[in-house]
């Protein structure tokens, strides 16, 4: 079995190489990758493994991006640290998951289970392409619902689909809702983003993330840049530069 191993920590990803040896002898590790990039660089340039074991949360995104990037018919056994409900979903669509610390046991009976279920998942493309819809389907439930935010000395939940963008300014960081009404909020823009649904909210630049509902057009701007219009009036112009302008379009025809 050829395996390709994504992993951004180098720690886990080593023992994991370890035990999949341990397992067979038959077992080659054709690579370690720890990002989304390079997984989709590696899988573009390379023939494609027997198997792949990936960890779900990625210092640069969801191990998801790489193969919704890539078409690869792979069996893949997720690594995950989500709760019961994300658990259940890989179970349902029949690609096997691990809990970590990774448990050797666990780990043979994930394998023993691909080489069952390799034969019928790598002949039908559809099917696997239907279990990586669902899984990320389930993947949508771990984002918030709601965030926390101190107005004086309360503290008040703000629904998510009541955000229309959260802005970083002087002021520090401030959510915007779609009423007019804004609140401040401790944290990071990079920490807001992981904590928003993708296909919700998109990071448009440095000091914003935008809610679709709230995206009433976007034009033309300076260089191959993209200006949006909100439907309230944000603090300064928003926008998308060339490199990311690509994006924000795909992610804004998204229905």
């Amino acid at each position: 079995m050829n395996i390709l191993i994504i992993e951004d920590e180098i720690k886990t990803a080593r023992e994991l190489q370890k035990l999949l040896e341990t397992i067979s002898a038959e077992v080659t590790i054709a690579d370690i990758i720890p990002t989304v990039k390079g997984g989709i660089k590696w899988l573009e340039q390379n023939e494609a493994p027997d198997l792949i074991v990936s960890d779900i949360q990625l210092a640069d995104g969801l191990s998801f991006d790489i193969f919704s990037n890539v078409h690869i018919n792979t069996p893949i056994i997720f690594c995950t640290a989500f709760d019961e409900y994300a658990i259940k979903a890989f179970e349902t669509n029949g690609i096997d998951y691990l809990l970590k610390p990774i448990d050797e046991s666990r780990l043979k009976q994930a394998v023993d289970k691909y080489l069952k279920i390799k034969a019928h998942v790598t002949q039908d493309t559809h099917s696997y392409t239907d279990k990586i819809a669902a899984l990320l389907s389930g993947m949508e439930r771990q984002y918030k619902s709601t965030l926390l935010v101190h107005e004086s000395d309360k503290i008040i939940p703000v629904s998510t689909s009541d955000i229309a963008f959260i802005y970083l300014g002087n002021e520090g960081l401030a959510i915007h809702g779609h009423n007019g009404r804004v609140y401040r909020i401790s944290g990071t823009l990079d920490d807001m983003e992981k904590q928003l649904d993708g296909g919700t909210f998109f990071r448009a630049n440095r000091q914003f993330i935008i809610s679709r509902k709230a995206i009433q057009m976007a034009e033309h701007y300076f260089n191959r840049r993209l200006l949006v219009k909100l439907s309230i009036t944000a603090p300064e112009h928003i926008v998308i530069s060339k490199i990311r302008t690509a994006d924000f379009l795909k992610w804004w025809g998204q229905s």
